[in-house]
């Protein structure tokens, strides 16, 4: 009996040692108010898992809702002002 192996190679090139650019944090940190809205709708969300859903909980995740798409539309915004300027470029 042969065994059928696959073989996959990285999507990422990995090299030990190497830490992320300064241009790679620079856009994780402006990237920081999106993710953290993010996180804050999981966190409501998760905590509607394990009970019937109440008025209060309704707000709450409408309020994290608009919270993520007014960052993201921040992060639009600022990205779209730069491309324009040409200072991201």
């Amino acid at each position: 009996m042969s065994h059928i192996v696959t073989v996959q190679e990285a999507v990422t090139a990995f090299t030990p040692g190497v830490e992320p650019t300064a241009a790679e944090l620079d856009a994780i940190e402006a990237e920081m108010p999106v993710i953290s809205a993010e996180v804050e709708l999981l966190d409501v969300q998760i905590m509607t898992l394990d009970r019937p859903v109440s008025e209060l909980d309704v707000r709450r995740i409408r309020r994290a809702r608009r919270r993520v798409l007014a960052a993201r539309r921040e992060l639009s915004n600022r990205t779209a002002d730069q491309g324009a300027s040409g200072v991201g470029a």
